[in-house]
């Protein structure tokens, strides 16, 4: 299959695209409710002219271009408008603070930076004087520039200029600079550099090649039957390899359609709207959708309420059943929880239309797969690493085994190390990480990548354990695998987190974060006052709810991986007090610390 794709990099795919389909929308922005599209001819012209205007400003070839800002045009613009000029981008996550931003930006030595607003802009004035390689700001919503020093406005450009120069030098011969950079461009280049979420320490540089993404690029065109027809809502952070697999590495290879929304906070309108055929979501995505529908369902009468649980009942055992194998009762029944509920719950959602679905990037309770597809959402979990250049391992079509994560896709191959730790090989595995030896050397030993991942193989499918860093062994000596635990109790709709506490206790405790919204409706429901996050979480009634929901999680787990006290959190846990990470994944060390407290009072007196 990997034979199959040109053996081109990414912008020079760009270039064969408008080439070939000049007049096709690769593209879609919704801007004040109305979507603008963008043709191939039109993605490469304004990518060709900011990628001049890049240089004009004095990014050399092989310099490095920053981005902060949430997925939008623009976005796609600069990072491919870089790579035609032979430079490489390097995504922020424009949720950071100012301190995190000036640790990536300084680390990953830009020289240029692109911010999407004043905000944006600000935190990056605010870290100037520790970045001396950082020469030029471009900003690209410009309302409150004006504000700025006028020495300090010297250094900042709008995008709309950047793109204005690039195409006055266009026009005066500059389209030889880009066919110059694409002439000399080979798939050994480093086109991205993407940083880790920095959940156990600094955030890490992993440098992607070219042949990195041409690497991983069939195997998740093959495992998820994806086509030059594929439409894809964007939204999830550019700067994590998930969302660069499914908006830039296979719509360019296969010229598919990518929708940018009005706004990470209007996805759940923008999918009514899109009803994109392929869509990925982080467990969180689908805990929330989940939890909408509950709400949904808190709020309907008597009369839909039981059509709905019916519904429900019907199609819950053919979650896992591939279609073919239905008998015709089945279908029937099936049909009609469809048309009388399923077809409607699709709806509000907005993946009626949708073909396959993901989740990955963290562990999911089995219960949240085996709910959407039995709403008929053909959900899949795969997994994959910022250090695999995206996806390695996923189900195909129906042929799905709920709590596993399928077998390796085309291209990947792998072994299982005597400590259980997933090793892969394959093109797509990184080039190791930027300005840091030792962690590459640690990272890819004897030609095979270490993922870090514990697993379990059963008949070709891979079931992810566990961190290996984060096993823990209770004071029993028993070993536990925190993320089952955690799962387990994150299947509720009424628990956003869980942090299990075990390792060298007498017991596994736990801190528990409610989800505001669906708790919260469910007070109202119940007249329970409350009027902000902690009066909420310290009612009673609030505290029985959580505990009945913790015992529900407990049924599924060993008796030594039961939950046995909990506290709940009386806040959400929060990136700026360093908790999580952008991307939310649970800083447990800082947690551990930040909670000590509370986490020994779980501990005091007998068990």
């Amino acid at each position: 299959m990997s034979s199959a794709l040109p053996t081109l990099t990414l912008p020079q795919m760009l270039r064969e695209q408008a080439r070939t389909q000049p007049d096709a929308i690769a593209i879609r922005q919704k801007d004040f409710g109305i979507w603008h599209p963008l043709r191939w001819a039109d993605y490469h012209r304004r990518a060709s002219h900011f990628g001049l205007g890049l240089r004009a400003l004095g990014l050399p070839a092989g310099g490095h271009l920053g981005i902060l800002s949430e997925n939008r045009v623009e976005w796609v613009l600069a990072q491919m408008g870089a790579g035609l000029v032979g430079a490489v981008t390097v995504g922020v996550y424009p949720t950071s603070p100012s301190s995190e931003i000036a640790y990536v930006v300084g680390h990953a030595d830009i020289e240029v930076m692109v911010c999407e607003d004043q905000e944006q802009t600000d935190k990056v004035i605010e870290a100037l004087d520790r970045l001396p390689r950082l020469l030029r700001i471009v900003v690209i919503e410009t309302k409150g520039l004006r504000s700025l020093d006028p020495a300090l406005r010297e250094r900042v450009s709008t995008f709309e200029e950047v793109e204005r120069a690039g195409a006055a030098a266009a026009a005066q011969g500059g389209e030889a600079v880009i066919d110059a950079a694409l002439q000399a461009q080979t798939l050994s280049d480093i086109g991205l550099m993407i940083y880790t979420s920095g959940s156990t320490g600094k955030p890490k540089g992993a440098m992607i090649s070219w042949r990195n993404i041409r690497g991983v690029v069939p195997g998740i065109v093959d495992r998820l039957g994806l086509d030059g027809s594929t439409t894809h809502l964007s939204y999830l952070p550019l700067c994590h390899v998930a969302e660069q697999m499914l908006s830039t590495f296979v719509p360019l290879y296969l010229g598919s359609q990518v929708n940018f929304g009005e706004s990470i906070r209007t996805v759940q309108e923008d999918l009514r709207e899109v009803a994109p055929t392929m869509f990925l979501g982080v467990p969180r995505i689908w805990e929330k959708l989940h939890a909408a529908i509950s709400i949904k369902m808190q709020e309907a009468g008597a009369l839909q309420r039981a059509l709905y649980r019916r519904a429900l009942a019907a199609a819950m055992p053919l979650a896992e059943k591939p279609r073919e194998r239905w008998t015709a009762g089945e279908r029937l029944r099936f049909a009609l929880a469809y048309w009388t509920v399923l077809r409607a719950l699709q709806n509000f959602i907005g993946l009626r239309r949708v073909r396959v679905a993901l989740t990955g990037a963290a562990p999911i309770p089995p219960e949240v797969v085996r709910y959407f597809r039995a709403l008929g959402v053909p959900l899949v979990e795969v997994y994959g690493l910022t250090e695999s250049s995206g996806m390695i391992t996923g189900h195909r079509g129906e042929a799905v085994r709920i709590g596993t994560v399928g077998p390796p896709t085309l291209g990947t191959s792998h072994r299982v190390g005597a400590d259980g730790e997933l090793l892969v090989q394959g093109e797509m595995v990184f080039e190791g990480y930027y300005r840091n030896p030792e962690a590459t050397a640690a990272s890819i030993r004897d030609g095979w990548l270490h993922t870090g991942d514990v697993v379990r193989e059963d008949d070709g499918q891979l079931r992810i354990v566990d961190r290996l860093k984060d096993i823990m062994i209770t004071a029993g000596g028993k070993n536990l695998t925190p993320s089952e635990i955690e799962n387990a109790m994150k299947g509720s709709p009424f628990i956003k987190e869980c942090i299990v506490v075990a390792d060298g206790r007498r017991f596994v405790g736990a801190l528990v974060q409610v989800d505001y919204e669906t708790v919260g409706k469910w007070a109202e429901a119940e007249r329970i006052p409350f009027t902000h996050f902690r009066s909420l979480v310290e009612q009673p009634r609030v505290r029985e709810l959580i505990g009945a929901e913790i015992e529900r999680g407990n049924g599924q787990l060993a008796q030594v991986s039961q939950v046995r006290r909990f506290h709940l959190l009386t806040k959400e846990l929060d990136h700026d007090d360093g908790e999580v990470t952008a991307t939310m994944k649970v800083r447990r060390a800082s947690i551990y610390q930040s909670y000590a407290s509370e986490i020994e009072a779980l501990y005091a007196g007998g068990s």
